[in-house]
C-alpha cells in the first residue's frame, strides 16, 4: 500500500486541502490514464496545460491532484496539494512512487549535442561485453540488461524513467547509462535521480526552437552538473570551451578529456581509413571499428568513464577494439558497384560538419561525395542556412530534401536552407523534395568508388508528414535502391 504522504516526500508544497494519509493507486500526469484512487499531477507543457484537464481526472476518479493553482470548484472527497514547480513535484513523486530506484544502481548521465547516443550505447555495449548487469535509456532503445523496449524521447518521462530503473535494479542490473537531454533537463524530468556520474561531450548549435538563445541552452546543460553530489564524477570533453563551463560549479570530482589539449584522459588518431581507426590513448594504443575525430572523441569519452567505474585499462581497450557502431551513426554498406553508402543521423551544422570532414579526410580526392541532406520541421529554423552552406562547401554534388516536415511545408524548409549555399557552389545542389526520389537521384548520379551521405535520420525507421508517421528507413531504401540499380 502506498500512501499519498509518501510519495509527497521532499516535494515544496505550498498548501494542502484535504488527507494526505490516503493510499493511492497509480500516479498519472495525462488525464486520460487517470482511473479510481489515481493521483493526477498537472503540468504546465509546451502545447497543452494540465490545469484545464483537472475537472477530468477528478471525474475520472482520481482520489488527489497535484497542482501549482488550485482549481476554483473543489470536490469533496479528493485531495488537492498545491505545490510550486508541477515539473519538479512529479519527479520527485516518480521516484519514490518507484522506490528511488536510482539509488540501487550506479547511474551515469551523458549530455551534450552531438555524441549521447553513441557514448550511452557503446557504455552499454561495453560493459555487457565486460559481463556486468547494465542498463540502457537511449534515443534509439530502451534496454533492461538483455530486454530491449522501444524509446520514444532522447530522456524519457520521470514516471518512465523510474519505471524502467525499478525493472533494472529487481533485474540485477548494476550500472545504467542514460542519454539526458537538454528538454529533459529543463522540464526537471532527471530531478530527484541519483547519479554517480556525468559525461559531457559538447556544445554546438541545436534546439534554439525550444531554448532562447545560446546562452540558456548552455547553461540548462550546466545545471545537470550543477546538481552531482560530490561523491560523483563529473567528465568533461575540455577542447570544448565549454567543457569548463560544465565544470565551474560543479561539487563532482573533476575530470576531463582532450585530443588538443592537456587533459586527464588524451587520445590521438595514428590512422583513419573507412574500416577503423588507430588510436593513441593514455600512450596505448588501440584499434576502433569507430572512424572519424567525433568518433574519436566519442571513445576517448568512454575510456575515461569506465576508468572512473573501476574497468581496467587493459580490458576497457580491449574491449574498446570489439566495438560496433551504432545503428543510424555512419553506418555504411559498399554496393557490387563499389559505392559507399553511408548514414548518420546528423541534423545538427557541427555534426553535419564532421561526418563530411571525416569522409573527405580518407578519401583519395578522385572519388564523388554526394550528400543528401534536409532540417526537420517545427524545429530550429535557423539552422537550416548553415546546414547548407556545410553541405554544400564540404561535398562535390549536394541533393536537398525532405527530413520530417511534421507541420511544416518541405519545400519552405528546403528553400530556407538553400538560403545558406555560397554562389560558387550553387550549381552543385539540387532539390529533389520527396525523400526517397532524393537518394534514388544520388544513387543515379553515383559511380564507382563514390561516396553517398544521407544525412539527418540516421536510426529513424519513420518519415513524419503533417502529424502522421510514415514507414521509412534510409540504410533499407539506399541498400534496395543500389541493389536494383547495380542489376
Amino acid at each position: 500500500m502506498i500512501l499519498l504522504k509518501d510519495i509527497l516526500y521532499k516535494v515544496t508544497i505550498e498548501s494542502v486541502v484535504g488527507n494526505t494519509s490516503v493510499a493511492i493507486h497509480n500516479l498519472e500526469f495525462d488525464s486520460r490514464n487517470v482511473s479510481l484512487n489515481d493521483v493526477f499531477v498537472a503540468i504546465k507543457g509546451t502545447l497543452s496545460d494540465g490545469h484545464q484537464f483537472i475537472k477530468k481526472a477528478a471525474d475520472q476518479g482520481a482520489l488527489a491532484i497535484i497542482c501549482e493553482t488550485l482549481p476554483e470548484n473543489i470536490v469533496n472527497g479528493i485531495t488537492y496539494v498545491q505545490v510550486a514547480d508541477s515539473h519538479s513535484a512529479l519527479a520527485i513523486m516518480a521516484a519514490n512512487y518507484y522506490g528511488n530506484p536510482s539509488e540501487e544502481l550506479k547511474l551515469i548521465g551523458i549530455t551534450g549535442t552531438n555524441g549521447k547516443t553513441t557514448v550511452s550505447s557503446l557504455l552499454y555495449q561495453l560493459f555487457k561485453k565486460a559481463g556486468l548487469e547494465t542498463g540502457l535509456l537511449s534515443t534509439v532503445k530502451i534496454m533492461v540488461g538483455d530486454t530491449e523496449f522501444k524509446a520514444t524521447h532522447t530522456t524519457p518521462d520521470s514516471l518512465t524513467i523510474n519505471k524502467y530503473l525499478r525493472e533494472m535494479v529487481d533485474a540485477g542490473v548494476e550500472y545504467c547509462f542514460m542519454e539526458v537531454s537538454s528538454h529533459g533537463i529543463h522540464q526537471k524530468r532527471t530531478e530527484a535521480l541519483h547519479f554517480v556520474g556525468g559525461v559531457f561531450t559538447n556544445l554546438s548549435h541545436d534546439h534554439l526552437d525550444y531554448h532562447k538563445d545560446f546562452a540558456e541552452y548552455r547553461d540548462v546543460k550546466k545545471y545537470f552538473f550543477d546538481g552531482l553530489p560530490k561523491t560523483a564524477f563529473a567528465l568533461v570533453n575540455v577542447d570544448d570551451k565549454n567543457g569548463v563551463v560544465m565544470l565551474q560549479n560543479t561539487k563532482a570530482k573533476k575530470q576531463t578529456y582532450a585530443l588538443k589539449t592537456y587533459a586527464d584522459y588524451k587520445a590521438q588518431v595514428l590512422e583513419s581509413q573507412f574500416t577503423g581507426q588507430l588510436l593513441k590513448i593514455n600512450n596505448q594504443e588501440v584499434w576502433v571499428k569507430l572512424i572519424g575525430g567525433f568518433n574519436a572523441y566519442n571513445l576517448l569519452a568512454i575510456y575515461g568513464t569506465a576508468q572512473l567505474l573501476g574497468l581496467k585499462e587493459l580490458e576497457t581497450l580491449q574491449l574498446m577494439s570489439t566495438l560496433e557502431s551504432v545503428g543510424g551513426r555512419f553506418q555504411y554498406l559498399i554496393s557490387e558497384k563499389k559505392i559507399t553508402a553511408i548514414v548518420d543521423y546528423a541534423h545538427t551544422p557541427d555534426a553535419l560538419k564532421n561526418v563530411l570532414e571525416t569522409i573527405n579526410s580518407i578519401r583519395t580526392g578522385n572519388e564523388e561525395v554526394i550528400t543528401v541532406v534536409g532540417c526537420g520541421g517545427d524545429r530550429d529554423a535557423q539552422k537550416r542556412p548553415v546546414m547548407g552552406n556545410i553541405a554544400a562547401s564540404l561535398s562535390t554534388k549536394v541533393v536537398f530534401t525532405s527530413d520530417n516536415p511534421r507541420t511544416e511545408n518541405p519545400e519552405k524548409i528546403i528553400e530556407q536552407i538553400e538560403t545558406g549555399v555560397p554562389a560558387e557552389h550553387y550549381k552543385k545542389t539540387i532539390s529533389i523534395t520527396n525523400r526517397k526520389e532524393a537518394i534514388k537521384a544520388a544513387c543515379q548520379m553515383a559511380q564507382e568508388n563514390d561516396i553517398i551521405l544521407i544525412a539527418g535520420k540516421g536510426h529513424e525507421t519513420y518519415q513524419e508528414i503533417n502529424g502522421e508517421r510514415f514507414d521509412f528507413d534510409d540504410f533499407k531504401i539506399v541498400n534496395q535502391l543500389l541493389t536494383t540499380l547495380n542489376k
